[in-house]
């Protein structure tokens, strides 16, 4: 019923543009704006700074024209015109007091008028700057004659020293704005190119995560990271694909080979059963139904293994080996379940003992399976030769290869005779198996420490290495 299936919860994730853009956008616009209300503070400690170097020029002039060509004290009647040209020329403000002393400290001149009460109030004690703190003042000594004739003080608020034209803040504010807004247009134009190539990754992901492996990505990017996670991808792709049709291959031929005897012990003993074969006839279909068994038996056997030593639940030992011994005992409880055809094993042993590190069963198993793969691969009528040589190395190795001189494995072969389930073609007519003895042979190595691996190609035959590491 609709009405019961449950509704899929929303996603709260936030896209990888909405991501980037909203907190690069907010990143760099905190920058900015820092960075320009410590712009914005300099600017006005510099144009205080400037504005005060200004106040005092303005100052040491008045000081020059107030002494006549006699070198005495003279306050020219055009002083005042001359201060409002001057402050309209330096772009001074109206907030500007200029106070002229004589030699006693009287008031002499000042703009604004004002008393000598109130020049008083506005200057300190000594009479040479502002007592306000609001206020900076810049001062000039009038000299005339070797004398001190008395002094200039040009007073201005601080307020007036730092005031900037609202037109610069008004520019300084645009050009703010679209730094901002540029930034803001560059990291969203990376965001959606950075964007494009991982949507096509997660849309492939879900692809592949329906069952879907036939993927083509286009690869083209000229950024090498954004290429290779494409081409990985890819790749990645490909090879799950190739994966899920070996396994679908795998299942076919497992369930083949497993289905194989047990429909042919299924008619034995039903030939049997219903009096269709009697006597020593009969006897021969049940032989036949046990070598079956057997077989079946074998092949599930080497399934089970397979798998648990890949899950890696099989216990393995480090024991101290004695490896002469222990080849001559293998070889030898191997020879009592073979034909008398087929010929003993020359075992090459070096006459020093050589002490392996390993577990005397696991190791048995991997001769057992190479010397099972050359009797099984001899061609008929042909007498099959096996050599057992063992050798110790300088790297802290013994060496163990395994020689015979049967068809031998064709180069198109010889890379993937490792790979689980892997049967030649001549092997999938002539014998049956889930081509798991190789594999499991070299699983088995490598949790010993050591290696298996395809030798050099003999004149006639194959030969197989096997490393395990000695006992130090």
């Amino acid at each position: 019923m609709d009405h019961l299936k449950l509704k899929k919860p929303r996603s709260t994730h936030t896209s990888i543009l909405s991501y980037w853009t909203v907190r690069y956008l907010l990143i760099i616009g905190t920058g900015l704006l820092l960075t320009a209300l410590v712009t914005f503070w300099w600017i006005q400690q510099e144009a205080m700074n400037n504005r005060m170097q200004t106040t005092g020029l303005l100052a040491q002039e008045i000081a020059d024209r107030s002494v006549n060509a006699d070198g005495n004290l003279n306050i020219s009647p055009a002083l005042n015109q001359l201060i409002e040209d001057r402050k309209r020329f330096f772009k001074l403000t109206q907030e500007m007091c200029v106070i002229i002393t004589g030699p006693e400290g009287e008031l002499l001149f000042s703009q604004p008028a004002m008393t000598d009460q109130e020049m008083r109030y506005e200057l300190n004690d000594s009479l040479s700057a502002a007592r306000s703190p609001e206020f900076k003042s810049a001062g000039a000594r009038i000299q005339g004659n070797g004398e001190t004739l008395g002094q200039v003080v040009v007073l201005q608020s601080k307020r007036s020293l730092r005031f900037i034209p609202r037109e610069e803040i008004t520019f300084f504010s645009i050009l703010i704005f679209f730094l901002i807004l540029l930034s803001w247009l560059t990291i969203y134009l990376l965001s959606i190119k950075l964007a494009k190539p991982i949507q096509r990754v997660a849309a492939a992901a879900s692809q592949i995560s329906g069952g879907e492996y036939n993927i083509i990505l286009k690869t083209e990017a000229k950024e090498r990271e954004i290429h290779e996670l494409l081409l990985s991808f890819q790749e990645m792709a490909g090879k799950l694909q190739q994966f899920e049709q070996s396994r679908a291959v795998m299942l076919a031929g497992v369930s083949h080979e497993l289905k194989t005897p047990v429909t042919s012990i299924k008619g034995l003993v039903h030939a049997v059963r219903e009096g269709i074969v009697e006597g020593e006839e009969a006897s021969e279909f049940l032989d036949i139904a046990l070598l079956e068994a057997g077989r079946l038996q074998r092949m599930v056997a080497d399934l089970l293994d397979y798998n648990a030593l890949a899950a890696g639940i099989v216990a393995i030992r480090h024991d101290r080996l004695d490896a002469v011994p222990l080849l001559e005992e293998v070889v030898y409880q191997w020879k009592l379940t073979q034909s008398e055809e087929v010929c003993e094993p020359v075992l090459q042993l070096p006459e020093q003992p050589l002490f392996l590190r390993g577990d005397p069963l696991r190791i048995q198993q991997i001769l057992v399976n190479l010397l099972n793969n050359s009797v099984q691969a001899k061609a008929p009528g042909h007498p099959l030769h096996l050599t057992l040589c063992l050798e110790g190395t300088p790297e802290g190795y013994a060496v163990i290869t395994v020689t015979d001189n049967g068809p031998g494995i064709s180069e198109e072969n010889s890379g993937r005779i490792f790979e689980a389930f892997f049967r030649s073609s001549d092997k999938q007519s002539t014998l049956r198996g889930l081509g798991l003895g190789l594999t499991f042979s070299r699983l088995l190595a490598e949790a010993l420490g050591g290696s298996l691996r395809l030798g050099d190609r003999p004149e006639q035959g194959c030969a197989f290495v096997i490393t395990l590491p000695l006992y130090r």
